[in-house]
């Protein structure tokens, strides 16, 4: 017998992804989408769409009914919403709403889509799920908040999970762009000494551990971070996305405090002509924060076994970005 999953949030990489595999296994998918969202992939695959505005608690009430599992991964995220006010809305009172209802309607479980920002750089690598929380902007800290109500619903007796995903790629994304299309045309530039720590997540892994957070009894009332096998220094990092690629190892290197305090001032300037900065502090930060991760928990006690090694996820991507012409 199949469950009836409610998933938000589908029409992002990690939420179509799930889906998808959801579909693929038997269940019956509903998905809360935005009247303006493009569905078509997601009915092709045999998604129930609905129109909801999860920032309506009674329009939430309304429709969350009769679900065994909610998969909750919507979020507003940086380069869609710049408002604190905005990031609250999504992340903390929509997370609120969803929720409720999912008490209200006996909703059998509930599975959280933190992220590892909450825990902002990482003094003492690698971290693990009790480490504490150090947010770096708005975004991180909304999310902050929303795991936390989650955390407390959970605490109060609904049956929830609360999942960190590190650093998402893969086919279909496109966020890592910004590594590969430099490396391949040779004009990657290096920030700094390369030597900070950064830690990737392969798509399909992290949907499996999704799933494990949204079956596992093991998994009832914890927090997961869910990553790779491993970690690596951002020299590391860019070095095989040039080997996958098939290019010369070799860049550009600059110093970082010059190119920081460039973007600090570019980003005041930016915000007070009322333009979008081609540079900004949290970009630059990128090559000086470490953002290393444990992973025991989930795979001790959830089972969770990432399949796929870097090397042959960025591979995989890359072969993706080459077909669509992206790189």
């Amino acid at each position: 017998m199949s469950d009836r999953i409610l998933v938000t949030g589908a029409t992002g990489f990690t939420g179509k992804a799930l889906c998808q595999r959801l579909v693929t296994e038997g269940n019956k998918v509903t998905a809360f989408v935005r009247p303006s969202s493009k569905i078509k992939e997601l009915q092709n695959i045999g998604v129930e769409c609905i129109p909801t505005d999860i920032t309506d608690p009674v329009d939430v009430n309304k429709k969350v009914v009769d679900f065994s599992v909610i998969y909750h991964i919507a979020a507003a995220y940086r380069t869609e919403h710049a408002t604190p006010e905005m990031f609250h809305l999504v992340n903390v009172t929509a997370t609120g709403n969803l929720l409720e209802a999912a008490k209200k309607n006996n909703v059998g479980r509930f599975v959280h889509c933190s992220t590892v920002g909450v825990q902002g750089e990482i003094d003492d690598p690698p971290a693990d799920e009790e480490y504490r929380f150090k947010p770096g902007d708005h975004y991180q800290e909304s999310k902050k908040e929303g795991e936390l109500l989650a955390r407390k619903y959970f605490s109060e007796g609904l049956a929830g999970t609360v999942f960190r995903p590190v650093g998402i790629y893969g086919p279909g994304d496109t966020r890592f762009l910004k590594l590969f299309k430099p490396v391949s045309k040779g004009m990657f530039v290096m920030i700094g000494s390369g030597k900070v720590l950064y830690h990737m997540t392969f798509i399909d892994d992290l949907i499996d551990g999704i799933l494990l957070c949204g079956s596992r009894p093991e998994a009832l009332g914890e927090v997961f971070t869910l990553g790779g096998e491993r970690y690596t220094t951002l020299q590391e990092l860019v070095d095989l996305i040039a080997e996958v690629l098939d290019k010369s190892k070799t860049g550009i290197r600059i110093p970082y405090a010059p190119v920081y305090w460039a973007s600090v001032v570019c980003d005041k300037v930016c915000k007070r002509i009322g333009v979008s900065p081609p540079l900004y502090p949290r970009r630059v930060e990128f090559f000086s924060k470490d953002r290393a991760f444990s992973i025991d928990k989930a795979q001790r006690l959830l089972g969770y076994s990432p399949r796929v090694s870097l090397r042959d996820g960025l591979a995989r991507t890359a072969a993706w970005y080459r077909e669509k012409g992206l790189i």
